[in-house]
């Protein structure tokens, strides 16, 4: 598979996107990690760009890495939540998006509870959506870490075993996980309680089973997910208690499971219930690389929708001379894109 330049206005969906899309994505994000691994984390790759989230749902990770992203690259970032906007006062969804596109803004990264409200805001707006998570749908730059992540330490995607273990019907990270594990020529394989497993599971063309030994047996991949009880998860399972006996990711049960096997997990964690204490912090486990490695992915998709045109050729950052100044940009780079 060859990468493929990513041309969009928006980034809505994984499913939506073609393979080769997904890996000029994950190679664009090298080039954003290194800046955040220099003392001066910034370039002004972004200067004069504006970045609003507009979050319907309270956030730790997407909300905090998206912010950071968007400094780091010099933008303007405005933060809004349900609480403090006019949603409270009975403001339509649209109206609140189309006031805030009125300012200039150039990116809305959204996170709602709708399924699909990204979508129908990128279809009334001219500025670049990004879903940051909409309902039950997708979640699509948590995959994208999730991929990075896995890429950097499996380095390729084909024949991988990827399980997938959790909460899958409420998950939108379950979701956009396996449309891009399978566009990549993964295996996937989705576990949990049969009420936590989505009707007609089998179309989402993954191995399913309810059984935690299958799933982890040949697996070189686990990614554990929370009971979404703000989904009603709660309704359809008895509770932590038994989810943990059951399905709860410990050393013991890893006991059978491959030596490299990655932990992976998109956050927040219920320590004890998804998996114990000590899975979550050992050897096995990648989660705050996950988290690290999400600056890195949401810069380049903060880049590609705001600081390039659709004709102009990605550009890796400029590299910092001494004085923390950015170096010239070499000639021929578009108007300096990352040295502006």
């Amino acid at each position: 598979m060859i990468p493929e330049p990513y041309r969009r206005k928006d980034l809505l969906s994984i499913r939506e996107l073609s393979a080769g899309e997904i890996l000029f994505l994950l190679d664009q994000t090298d080039s954003f990690r290194e800046v955040n691994e220099r003392d001066i984390k910034k370039v002004p790759t972004l200067r004069g760009k504006t970045v609003v989230n507009l979050f319907f749902e309270a956030s730790t990770r997407t909300r905090a890495s998206f912010e950071i992203a968007g400094k780091r690259l010099s933008a303007d970032v405005i933060n809004l939540s349900a609480s403090t906007s006019s949603a409270k006062k009975g403001e339509s969804l649209r109206d609140t998006a189309r006031n805030i596109e009125a300012m200039a803004t150039d990116v809305l990264v959204v996170r709602h509870s709708a399924s699909g409200a990204p979508h129908y805001l990128s279809r009334e707006l001219r500025c670049s959506v990004v879903n940051a998570g909409d309902g039950c749908h997708e979640h699509p730059t948590q995959a994208l870490l999730d991929l990075y992540t896995i890429r950097e330490h499996k380095k390729d995607f084909q024949g991988l075993n990827v399980s997938i273990i959790g909460d899958i019907a409420h998950s939108r990270v379950a979701r956009s996980d396996i449309a891009g594990l399978l566009k990549l020529g993964a295996n996937v394989t989705i576990c949990g309680p049969a009420p936590m497993l989505p009707a007609a599971a089998e179309c989402l063309g993954a191995r399913v089973t309810t059984r935690l030994d299958e799933a982890i047996e040949g697996a070189d991949v686990a990614i554990a997910l929370r009971i979404q009880l703000e989904r009603g998860a709660g309704t359809t399972f008895p509770g932590n208690r038994e989810y943990a006996a059951t399905y709860g990711l410990t050393r013991k049960r890893l006991k059978g499971a491959k030596r490299n096997l990655l932990i992976m997990h998109p956050g927040p964690i219920n320590r004890g219930v998804e998996m114990s204490p000590d899975v979550a912090d050992g050897p096995f486990s990648v989660i705050l690389e996950q988290v690290e490695y999400g600056v890195a992915s949401r810069m380049a998709i903060l880049y590609l929708l705001a600081g390039r045109k659709a004709d102009e050729p990605p550009v890796s950052p400029p590299r910092l001379e001494e004085g923390g100044q950015p170096e010239a940009a070499p000639a021929g780079r578009t108007e300096d894109a990352l040295a502006r």
